[in-house]
């Protein structure tokens, strides 16, 4: 309930007993009057009544005379038509049945696997005695507390036991970090995008009856190709790059990634940074068991002369990720309903993303091929500088710049 519901609610619940039917109804006239644009919405969802006896009340309010006539004929308690719910006491146990059929035994139910719209429910209603309307099956879903709702992602498997100390290791890493101005970015791929004139969820505004026209099958070979964003999220300075890839998105093409967002944003950044900190999920391209990712971060490291530490979070958390609700999700937003009809309209949606918090996105092109299958031998894993942190150090490992020699 509104706020406003609420009161209403209250104050009803509190004059309740002294109503008769005429008083009720005009009581509930003047709160609906009372309340504004909606308040016969809003006084029927805090106290039940009809949506049709609060018209009849402000009818009879905005007409003396017929105030006048109505004084003296106030119907006994009781007295009207019944309720449906009164004339047959069962009605609701039937629908509640229907409702959930496997909890309540009857995992045959025809509805077992059927879209229980408020007709069906009506319909099945009926087959079993009960004479009911989609109106009034409405009016007691409502009364029940039932409400349309969609799936919503919660279950996230198995837990590592050691997820909520993960999440404070990374919390304390990432906040002494900041306090010192090093680099703290969040890392990932997201979802590759077929680019050509195809269908993007979401809705725009266009003018009514001329929407834009769209591909009616989503091809590969009606495509341009695949794009495969991969974003690096600084959370210190509110600000993202994604490397938009046109191959594979391996272990290499992540480094890459970073390495474009060291070269173009970070170094002028962070000119005094004494490390960069990373904190990525689990799998994927940058997985914490991935060889690959490893040893390429290690040619980085060399490369820009610092350390880089690396912080993963536990399995089947890759949402507590910064970078999926402070980067992607606004880049989902900017570009629903439109389509990605080339790299360059993906570029362009991407770097014109922007928040009321300041978020501001740079994007580019990657041409590079990223083959898969690339095999990394135990002989080249011992020739990197990898310390593992003491608190899992699979999770948790730090990799050190080498001294090269001139050849």
């Amino acid at each position: 309930m509104t706020a406003l519901e609420n009161e209403i609610s209250t104050r009803f619940k509190s004059l309740e007993i002294t109503f008769n039917e005429r008083s009720r109804r005009l009581w509930a006239a003047a709160e609906a009057l009372a309340a504004g644009r909606g308040g016969i919405s809003a006084v029927h969802r805090a106290t039940r009544i009809s949506r049709t006896t609060i018209h009849e009340g402000i009818r009879e309010l905005n007409d003396p005379d017929l105030l006048r006539e109505q004084s003296d004929r106030t119907r006994n308690p009781g007295g009207g038509r019944k309720k449906a719910v009164d004339i047959d006491p069962r009605l609701r146990d039937a629908l509640d049945a229907l409702l959930d059929p496997v909890t309540r035994g009857d995992p045959e139910s025809p509805l077992r696997w059927t879209c229980k719209s408020l007709r069906v429910l009506a319909s099945e209603l009926g087959k079993k005695g009960h004479s009911v309307s989609h109106q009034l099956v409405a009016e007691l879903l409502r009364e029940m507390g039932y409400s349309l709702q969609a799936n919503r992602k919660t279950s996230e498997g198995k837990q590592h036991p050691d997820r909520n100390e993960q999440f404070e290791f990374i919390n304390l890493l990432v906040e002494e970090n900041l306090q010192e101005g090093n680099p703290v970015i969040s890392v990932d791929a997201k979802k590759k995008e077929l680019v050509g004139n195809f269908k993007n969820g979401g809705k725009e505004w266009h003018p009514q009856g001329n929407p834009e026209e769209v591909n009616v099958y989503d091809f590969l070979s009606m495509a341009q190709g695949r794009a495969t964003p991969y974003g690096i999220y600084d959370i210190g300075r509110n600000d993202g790059w994604v490397n938009v890839g046109v191959d594979k998105d391996t272990a290499a093409f992540a480094v890459e990634s970073i390495r474009r967002w060291w070269n173009n944003m970070g170094k002028a950044n962070y000119p005094k940074a004494k490390q960069i900190v990373i904190t990525a999920d689990g799998g994927g391209s940058n997985g914490s068991r991935v060889r690959l990712w490893k040893t390429q971060l290690q040619d980085f490291c060399n490369e820009i002369g610092i350390p880089v530490v690396v912080s993963h979070f536990p399995p089947g958390t890759s949402k507590w990720n910064k970078i999926e609700h402070r980067l992607f999700s606004y880049i989902s937003m900017n570009w629903r309903g439109k389509p990605l009809t080339s790299f360059e309209a993906v570029l362009n949606l991407i770097s014109s993303t922007t928040t009321s918090k300041g978020l501001t996105v740079k994007a580019e092109i990657d041409l590079n091929e990223y083959p898969k299958g690339i095999k990394i031998s135990d002989a080249q894993m011992r020739m990197i500088d990898l310390s593992r942190d003491e608190f899992h150090g699979e999770w948790n490992y730090t990799l050190r710049p080498q001294a090269t020699l001139d050849l």
